[in-house]
């Protein structure tokens, strides 16, 4: 299934590529699912000033173009001169619909397109029970570490390719793409 095919509708939800339309919306979504406090997470401080990784910005919409979900992947470095993988975050979801399988659907969407893009890892800070069932687990983080605090059980990946984390070590850099300044000031 090529890129194109995938970000089609599955059922009355469409995840799309994200927009810059989209970015105030995706703003207030994540404001009310996390809270204001979700900029100080240490994940922040590897997307602060950046862009998502190429292709991997996704939103998820009704069929009257509401935005109902979100998910970005964030390029990083594993270490100073580690190999490059994916910072996941953050997966958010609106509050009416969360059970209605629309983060799975964003999390299926988000790992078939990094697989086709050819990345090799994908890591992320969160529930454990919930990423489990997407393959992401804390069996290859042991030697890798986020820059600030996290909660150690929470810091997960999954490999996309297999061997991809052996032998990774270091806290994370963040080696994406840098906003243009006008953008971050207004995403801010």
């Amino acid at each position: 299934m090529n890129l194109q095919a995938m970000l089609q509708q599955d059922s009355a939800v469409a995840v799309l590529a994200e927009q810059a339309f989209d970015v105030p919306a995706r703003e207030a979504l994540l404001d009310r699912a996390m809270g204001q406090g979700r900029k100080k997470k240490s994940s922040e401080k590897l997307r602060r000033g950046r862009r998502p990784a190429k292709g991997l910005a996704l939103v998820a919409k009704d069929a009257d173009g509401v935005l109902l979900g979100t998910v970005r992947l964030w390029s990083v470095r594993l270490g100073e001169d580690g190999a490059q993988a994916l910072l996941l975050g953050p997966l958010a979801v609106e509050t009416s619909v969360k059970s209605a399988g629309i983060g799975s659907q964003l999390m299926r969407h988000a790992l078939e397109a990094a697989r086709q893009l050819g990345h090799g890892a994908i890591l992320l800070v969160g529930d454990a029970p919930y990423y489990a069932r997407f393959g992401f687990s804390a069996e290859k983080t042991g030697n890798l570490s986020m820059p600030g605090p996290y909660e150690r059980e929470r810091f997960l990946a999954l490999e996309l390719v297999d061997g991809w984390l052996d032998g990774a070590s270091g806290t994370l850099k963040a080696s994406g793409g840098k906003e243009k300044p006008a953008l971050v000031a207004r995403a801010a």
